[in-house]
């Protein structure tokens, strides 16, 4: 059945045309992941769906009575006296009110006398019932402490105001209560913003086993390998399908630019043979003074240029033309932890932390949201002071650190005044490094109060780039990013000849980066070699962790 139809599909903001003749069908139980660059219109398309958006042109049908939950990117929870729980049980509201109809029809049916009374009550008995158990209304409960468990709402986050949440904790609420609803159809934008690990691989089974049809925006390659089977490829206005997760639609992309590569070549040289066929005829047509060999040649070259119309197939992405200025060595050894116990007035955030880091080694921190990754970096930049143990850093090393909420200490000042200042480089030479960033024209003129947090990262790596630096701090450098954003980033990284820790819960990018995985699991680390596929399986073994 279908649930949602788009025929040619166009949207014009004035400034720019978004859409330009969008059209797919996703059909009951589908798994979709709609993919593209940031501002390709992905957040406009669910937009549309909803209702927010009408399309200038073209249209888009959902299926008559489809139910819709949807995640927006940034949380629009305004309530301010409500608290998390009231707020999430709001989602089931309509089965407390039929269980409450059931209740008072129950009720009436044991103060009824009448036999043709009791009949009619019993009809709508049955029926309210039937629609009851098809909402799951005998596992609200059941499911509503599944879904807080999940998330990990503990008493202590259920009683809190919703005024009082953080940005991010506001997203993972709003997330729970669009779970909750259990809709027809789930719309979510970035799902995976602000979860851990943990809560992302429970997500991703939640999501395979959902009786519904999902949709997905997502910069999560992993993610989206694990829960789709469709792959919408939006790309300058238009969709591209591919029946298979993101990994197959890269595949399949590869695949097709070969052929298109092969028809390509095949074209050049049925040119080279028109354009000596043509040159022929002409010369045939000087010696006999005969009009139809230039007849002939000139249908030859109007064929020909038809064909010099078909353009060159870029088989490889433009690639981000920087490198780190390596900070000379560093020592083999870099950070040496030992006994390192740190907390708050409430307790030991975690204790007898011990961890050494090599030259040349590519460190991913991770742990559940809370759990102290960001704080042990702040003990490593002398931010903060350990209660106990000991932690040093080489001589020799020098920090290049990119926070996860990237600020500028001027935030009016524009990129390029901060860029020159923070570099101390002439403006066209700023301009000339900031244009590698893609960051060209007027950009340079934009407020730095304005940029996105994907803009954010990107100029943070361009100031860090200049300076020689040897260790490399990274606090969840791909927030913000969109995948080709990631992919360039992984590249650069890769190249870089220093030593890298880095916390992310970006898994594709940690496969890609590190060697080394390290785990803060009941307030103590546990590590293993590899990527994060290996510091799985070390895991689930159980004898390759190293505490």
């Amino acid at each position: 059945m279908i649930e949602i139809a788009m025929q040619d599909v166009e949207k014009d903001f004035g400034y720019k045309k978004i859409l330009k003749g969008v059209s797919f069908v996703v059909t009951t139980g589908e798994k979709v992941a709609l993919v593209g660059s940031n501002g390709s219109g992905k957040t406009t398309l669910f937009r549309i769906i909803m209702g927010l958006h009408n399309c200038d042109r073209g249209s888009c049908n959902l299926r008559r009575g489809a139910t819709i939950g949807y995640l927006e990117q940034e949380s629009d929870i305004t309530e301010t006296t409500t608290t998390v729980e009231d707020f999430l049980k709001d989602a089931q509201q309509a089965i407390f009110n039929l269980e409450s109809k059931l209740r008072n029809l129950e009720t009436q049916m044991g103060e009824s006398a009448a036999q043709d009374q009791l009949d009619k009550l019993l009809v709508e008995y049955d029926k309210a019932q039937n629609e009851f158990i098809a909402m799951g209304g005998y596992e609200t409960e059941e499911n509503f402490s599944k879904i807080c468990g999940a998330f990990k709402f503990g008493d202590d986050m259920l009683k809190k105001k919703c005024a009082e949440l953080s940005g991010g904790q506001k997203t993972i609420v709003k997330l729970a209560q669009v779970l909750l609803q259990a809709p027809d159809i789930l719309l979510l934008d970035e799902p995976t913003n602000h979860l851990d690990i943990e809560t992302l691989e429970w997500l991703e089974s939640f999501l395979r086993d959902y009786r519904g049809t999902v949709l997905i925006i997502s910069h999560d390659r992993y993610f989206l390998d694990k829960t789709v089977g469709k792959t919408i490829m939006l790309y300058k206005g238009l969709t591209e399908i591919y029946h298979g997760n993101y990994s197959f639609s890269l595949q399949e992309q590869e695949r097709l630019m070969l052929m298109e590569f092969e028809k390509y070549k095949s074209a050049q040289k049925r040119i080279d043979a028109m354009k000596a066929a043509a040159k022929r005829l002409r010369e045939w047509g000087e010696k006999s003074e005969d009009k139809r060999h230039y007849t002939k040649a000139r249908n030859l070259e109007k064929q020909i240029a038809q064909l010099e119309l078909i353009e060159k197939p870029q088989l490889e992405k433009d690639k981000l033309p920087i490198s780190f200025i390596t900070g000379g060595r560093s020592g083999k050894r870099v950070l040496s932890i030992e006994d390192l116990c740190f907390g708050y007035h409430n307790g030991h955030l975690f204790s007898n932390i011990n961890m050494d880091i090599l030259s040349k080694d590519r460190v991913c921190l991770l742990g559940v949201n809370g759990s102290g990754k960001s704080t042990i970096i702040k003990l490593i930049l002398g931010q903060l002071t350990p209660l106990e143990g000991k932690l040093s850093l080489a001589e020799s090393a020098k920090i290049g650190y990119i926070e996860q909420e990237i600020s500028f200490k001027n935030e009016t000042a524009s990129i390029l005044d901060a860029f020159r200042e923070d570099a101390m480089v002439h403006e066209n030479e700023a301009r000339r490094i900031l244009a590698k960033f893609f960051i060209t024209g007027d950009d340079v003129f934009k407020r730095l109060h304005s940029l996105s947090g994907g803009e954010r990262v990107v100029l943070r790596l361009a100031m860090q780039l200049q300076r020689p630096i040897n260790f490399l701090i990274l606090d969840e450098p791909t927030n913000h990013l969109d995948i080709d954003a990631k992919e360039l980033l992984e590249e650069s990284l890769s190249n870089y000849q220093g030593t890298i820790l880095f916390i992310s819960h970006d898994r594709y990018f940690i496969n890609r980066l590190a060697t080394k995985v390290v785990c803060i699991k009941d307030k103590t680390l546990v590590a293993a070699e590899g990527n994060y596929d290996d510091f799985t399986l070390a895991l689930i073994a159980g004898s390759s962790l190293q505490n």
